[in-house]
């Protein structure tokens, strides 16, 4: 390829040699560090050898070698960014980050403190800084651009006279560039809208990510940022060490700083009768390099200035090959399509052209980064963690996940903060290889970034674009076994007769139900439909969780999940007010979890009991929360949670099982080898601890007639079903047939009385309602013989009959109690002197043997929705 298309076709020729750490092996991660040519190494080295070099705090000839040599390359670094040293000093440190410390330090040190706006797209290391800061704002490139164009101020509840504005001038996550301009459009805003320039705003660039790959040029000292970051082996891969620039105008603000190190002060006096000290005051320099500056990793810098200059030329050419091969890359990624024309990858970079939206124009260009997820042929995402196995497998070099930019990947994903937060209580975290599952709700948790560099090649973006094309592009429509709509059956069970007449939910065990709309496709969890029994009331005294058994008056806590604001909210009916918590988790809500340190004994932390297991729940220790609940109902108690995720007493297993009365039972007991003796399966608290399986009790699964898992008697087969707060299952379902058969029973039972009022559905306090179409319907009580339902994509296992108790009796309305309908029950639906109505399920993630085995974004993200057709085996 010809350089005057951008490319430098020279990398070809020495890249074996310069770069040979990168046999077989393809580097695609030059945003985290790129790589160190081999002159460098061997230039240092030599260096090294030929020179001695002291500690620079000294007056020996080595030690005034260092020292001279620290400040030529301090020199030759401003030059390289074009920066005058009467205008710019430069400060040595680790890394951008520290870099970024020392500027938060110098404004934390200010007497009257500061205002903090930074960029949405900032670098988690800048977003840090808003905890020192007394007020700060997080701001799109929109409002920013209102800020500085219209002068319309960002306000703070309190003025300060110093307020400080980052941003970053390349995203980390996505190549997105800024204006470099923002600093001096601000300061000269900021010096128009105050005469008495009693409000300065001060700017911090973080241009890590984009001196990597571009010209830094900041010559014009009155339009550059006030202070600037970089990170030298992000551009040259060695040395390990990072620059803080700063302008000399902006020196005085580290004047309140207070800490100093070895090397920074001209005397300081220890006596217990003085402290005192004098800082250096030659340069800023000599008041921020605290302790022995690292002389070798800046002898290095002077070297690896002189090499990539050598090898690479200008920044101006590496701009141009790296931003050639991004175009080329994101031009492939884009083209990519399954053989159904959907696209392999969801690209969150801006579209590499001239042209875009009003909002790309913005941003100043983009970087030589593509950021974007993969998915399947059915809308189905590919795990970031099956991902990254096969690519190092493939010895393709490649950061995923949440790349230290936690706004632009929530903006990319469309994550709600409340959301980011219940991840994180899914057990998400940064920077670990177990961090949780990388796809929560259906949506991913993390990206895919490719970033090149002055050494990348098209070498190396042609393999990466095959290696996706291989691996992730389907050019056939994916084999899949026998579906649903090939199974031929004689069951008429089987026909969709069956629907999904009504959907709940009950975010507070034993408290109201919260009905899922219309047309609104309802998440299925491992442990249940999304947000069922996840809180409970306990007492404030035994800790026991409250239920409707004792307390009725709990059903007129009537609660709304309100995913706009991320808050479910609760109100009691008849009363005014309402109180709110987060959907997310937030330690700060509840009472701390116990810590040991090596002076403290950890505190003492009681459990919760629910159906009659001890528990870890975690309560919460808002007393406006705790007081509303106590109002209403007339008892001390308070709020906990029981999130999923949890380990030991933070997790709880299903109960349910086949009942004698089911023929399913009766079919297992006679193919199992215990077929002569089936025991029965254990129903009370007691009866579990007394065969040592106490609250991890296994669901006994077996294989009926037909091949399928069943919960049986004698089987070997065992599968643990998380649950959360409910008693016995994950979801409980109840069919419309059986009710009007019940209804009809109580009319028989009740005739000669003044009023039979019919039983309601919501009496039984069931998450799925199935109803028969018009002309159709199941025989009254079917369920006690399926084994399966099919719900769209999704397969669900029978679990059991649910045991009835006198709770069926209370109005879910007015909260009222009344006989029926649990005397009726006691005479028609009464097996081994237990009463049972509805059935126990749980979502079959692996599905039955007739289930589809292509992953679909559908089975990737279980849903259900009113009117689903229903189809029972």
């Amino acid at each position: 390829m010809a350089d005057g298309e951008g490319y430098n076709a020279s990398v070809e020729v020495f890249r074996q040699h310069e770069y040979p750490m990168l046999k077989d092996n393809v580097y695609l991660d030059h945003a985290g560090t790129t790589l160190y040519s081999k002159s460098l190494v061997d230039c240092f080295a030599a260096d090294m050898m030929a020179n001695l070099l002291g500690n620079p705090h000294s007056a020996s000839a080595s030690s005034q070698a260092a020292s001279q040599m620290v400040e030529d390359v301090r020199l030759q670094t401003l030059q390289f960014f074009g920066a005058d040293p009467n205008e710019f000093d430069l400060v040595f440190v680790a890394n951008a980050t520290a870099g970024i410390k020392l500027v938060a330090e110098a404004f934390r040190a200010l007497p009257e403190g500061f205002s903090y706006v930074y960029h949405q797209a900032c670098h988690t290391s800048l977003v840090g800084i808003r905890e020192e800061a007394q007020e700060a704002v997080c701001s799109p490139s929109e409002d920013i651009e209102s800020w500085i164009s219209t002068q319309k101020q960002i306000t703070f509840s309190g003025q300060r006279p110093n307020t400080l504005f980052a941003y970053p001038a390349q995203s980390n996550m996505d190549g997105q560039r800024y204006p470099l301009t923002w600093a001096s459009r601000l300061r000269n805003q900021a010096k128009s809208s105050c005469q008495n320039n009693t409000n300065h705003v001060w700017t911090l660039l973080d241009a890590a990510a984009y001196a990597a790959t571009s010209p830094l040029s900041l010559g014009d000292s009155s339009s550059a940022p006030d202070f600037t970051v970089v990170s030298f082996y992000k551009i040259f891969g060695f040395p390990d060490l990072g620059g803080l620039i700063v302008r000399r105008q902006a020196e005085s603000l580290f004047d309140a700083r207070r800490y100093f190190g070895g090397g920074t002060v001209d005397v300081v006096v220890c006596s217990p009768r003085e402290q005192w000290h004098a800082s250096k005051t030659l340069s800023l320099h000599d008041r921020l390099e605290d302790g022995t500056l690292p002389v070798h990793s800046i002898s290095a810098l002077g070297k690896a200035l002189q090499t990539h200059t050598a090898l690479f030329g200008s920044m101006g050419r590496v701009s141009a090959h790296s931003g050639f091969l991004a175009d080329r890359l994101y031009a492939g990624l884009a083209s990519s399509r399954h053989y159904n024309g959907t696209p392999v990858c969801r690209i969150y970079s801006p579209p590499r052209t001239s042209e875009g939206t009003a909002a790309h124009k913005l941003k100043a260009g983009h970087g030589p980064v593509v950021a974007f997820n993969l998915q399947n042929s059915q809308g189905a995402w590919v795990s970031l963690t099956e991902f990254d196995k096969l690519a190092t497998l493939k010895k393709f070099h490649i950061r995923t996940g949440g790349v230290c930019n936690p706004g632009g990947v929530a903006d990319a994903l469309k994550l709600e903060p409340w959301e980011m937060r219940h991840n994180f209580s899914h057990g998400l975290r940064c920077g670990s290889e177990n961090g949780g599952d990388d796809i929560v709700s259906g949506k991913p948790t993390g990206i895919i970034r490719v970033s090149l560099a002055a050494m990348s090649t098209i070498s190396d973006v042609d393999g990466f674009l095959a290696f996706i094309d291989e691996f992730y592009k389907e050019e056939i429509p994916p084999q899949k076994t026998a579906t649903l709509a090939t199974v031929p059956s004689n069951n008429p069970a089987k026909a969709s007769s069956l629907y999904i007449s009504s959907i709940s939910v009950y975010p507070i065990k034993s408290c109201g139900a919260f009905y899922i709309p219309k047309d609104t496709r309802w998440e299925v969890r491992p442990e249940g439909l999304a947000w069922d029994r996840e809180w409970c009331l306990v007492h404030q005294g035994t800790r026991r969780a409250l239920s409707q058994k004792q307390y009725p008056q709990m059903v007129l806590l009537r609660p709304v999940l309100d995913f706009e604001t991320g808050i479910l909210r609760v109100s009691y009916a008849g009363e005014p007010g309402e109180i709110s918590v987060p959907l997310s988790h937030n330690p700060a809500m509840f009472s701390g979890p116990p810590t040991t340190t090596a002076t403290t004994a950890p505190p003492r932390s009681r459990e919760s009991r629910v159906c009659g297991e001890e528990i870890a729940a975690q309560v919460y220790t808002c007393s406006a929360v705790n007081d509303f609940f106590t109002r209403v109902l007339g008892v001390p108690c308070l709020l906990a949670r029981f999130p999923p995720g949890g380990q030991g007493k933070s997790m709880r297993h299903a109960k349910a099982h086949l009942q004698k009365h089911q023929a399913l039972y009766g079919r297992a007991a006679k193919n199992s080898s215990a077929a002569a003796h089936p025991p029965s399966p254990p129903d009370s608290d007691s009866e579990r601890a007394t065969t040592g399986t106490g609250i991890s009790h296994l669901i006994s699964e077996a294989r009926d007639a037909s091949g399928t898992d069943e919960g049986t008697p004698g089987s070997q087969i065992h599968r643990q079903r998380r649950i959360l707060l409910s008693n016995e299952s994950p979801i409980l379902a109840i069919n419309m047939a059986s009710l009007r058969a019940l209804n009809e029973d109580v009319r028989r039972q009740s005739a000669g009385t003044a009023s039979c009022p019919e039983i309601p559905a919501s009496v039984f306090r069931a998450n799925i309602v199935l109803n028969s179409r018009a002309g159709t319907g199941s025989a009254p009580y079917a369920e006690d013989d399926w084994s399966r339902l099919h719900i769209g994509q999704h397969s669900f296992k029978m679990l059991g009959s649910c045991r009835r108790c006198h709770m069926v009796c209370i109005n879910q309305v007015t909260g009222a109690k009344s006989e029926e309908p649990f005397v009726t029950l006691t005479k028609t639906r009464r097996f081994d002197g237990k009463v049972f109505f509805g059935t126990h399920m749980g979502h079959d993630s692996e599905g039955g043997e007739d289930e589809e085995t292509v992953c679909t974004r559908e089975k990737q993200f279980p849903t259900i929705m009113l009117g689903d057709v229903v189809t029972a085996d």
